[in-house]
């Protein structure tokens, strides 16, 4: 005989504190929309550039429609993120706030990042579908997601790629100012190669990425520029096809949605010369559900994951590895594609993502 479970007790306390926390919830996903849409219209900049103001005077300053602007702040001052001075009936931004939501504080600029729950609602129709069905989605579901991840992107890797990420590989700075060639895989908006074309001018530089619409405007600043050291190609990389030899391969935040990882890396592999590296920016977290729970920044990435990064590799028949597919398997894929040494590296300005330097 099996011993009879216990019949659940209703906590009228947990009932409650769970109640508090939801309302909390739904304010602050009230605060991440309309932060996304400061953020787009510039009105945390121009909070921060004319302070003290009334909504009329800081409309008159920037252009927009003062009863549209007046609502956007009611939700900014009622979430203590913008000070109201009723008497004078004018707006602040703290500095303590300012540094941590306008186009001046990158690459500390959390607004930028609020971006994605607008896109994750832009879907969820059709992701309520896929549970259904289990189909995947494709980038062309995504009205904004190349433009938004460029953006978050440029601040937690470009800003660093010159004085943080490259110095972990020993040299390779080096190499780069002497002249290597360097492949970009899943380049994206392709900003990390254009920082480096201009930073590096004896190198040569190549991105690849399946949407060509993800570079497009990239590449025509940089023939703009006459940056004959920086090209761009369509390219789908799952297909195996070998783009030549070079020294350097880069994939930031590209690997885990692919169609096939392990071919990509194998693709990698293959495309290094001797002596050749590859540095690969992933999501930094962890395979194990429960390993992840302390990190503050979970619930954001599995919904990052569960609105785009999943669904695009299963689109594309893959196997939906998701972006939190973990260090540990990331790891265990560069070993077992050829890779004979990993080192994977933490860094102090990003609490999100892990750095792997894998060696042919």
């Amino acid at each position: 005989m099996t011993a009879q479970q216990p019949v659940p007790v209703f906590d009228e306390n947990k009932a409650e504190a769970f109640a508090g926390r939801f309302i909390g919830t739904l304010n602050e996903a009230a605060l991440a929309v309309m932060s996304s849409l400061g953020h787009r219209a510039g009105l945390f900049d121009a909070l921060a550039v004319h302070p003290g103001l009334t909504s009329a005077a800081l409309a008159g300053k920037i252009g927009v429609n003062e009863r549209y602007l007046r609502e956007w702040l009611a939700v900014m001052v009622t979430s203590g993120v913008v000070d109201y001075d009723p008497g004078a009936a004018s707006y602040t931004l703290p500095l303590e706030h300012a540094a941590f939501l306008t186009r001046a504080a990158s690459p500390e600029n959390m607004a930028v990042t609020t971006q994605f729950i607008g896109l994750a609602a832009s879907v969820e129709d059709k992701l309520l579908e896929r549970f259904k069905t289990g189909e995947g989605l494709c980038y062309h579901h995504f009205d904004r997601f190349h433009e938004v991840m460029a953006e978050d992107s440029a601040q937690l890797v470009v800003a660093n790629l010159i004085d943080a990420i490259l110095p972990v590989v020993p040299g390779l700075v080096e190499r780069l100012k002497s002249g290597i060639d360097v492949a970009d895989f899943g380049c994206g908006g392709g900003r990390a190669m254009l920082a480096l074309a201009k930073a590096f001018p004896n190198s040569r530089f190549a991105g690849f990425d399946l949407c060509e619409d993800a570079f497009r405007d990239t590449a025509a600043e940089a023939a703009f520029e006459g940056l004959a050291n920086l090209r761009f190609e369509a390219r789908d990389l799952s297909s195996g096809a070998p783009v030549g030899q070079v020294d350097l391969v880069t994939a930031f935040d590209a690997v885990h949605d692919q169609a096939d990882p392990k071919g990509f890396l194998r693709l990698v592999r293959q495309s290094l010369r001797p002596g050749g590296v590859f540095l690969m920016q992933d999501i930094g977290g962890s395979r194990d559900l429960e390993k992840n729970i302390p990190n503050p920044f979970a619930p954001l990435l599995f919904m990052i994951s569960s609105m785009h990064c999943m669904p695009v590799s299963l689109g594309q028949g893959g196997p939906g590895l998701g972006a939190m597919w973990g260090v540990e398997t990331a790891e265990e894929y560069l070993a077992e594609t050829g890779f004979a040494a990993v080192e994977t590296h933490r860094l102090p300005h990003d609490p999100i993502n892990a750095y792997f330097v894998a060696h042919v």
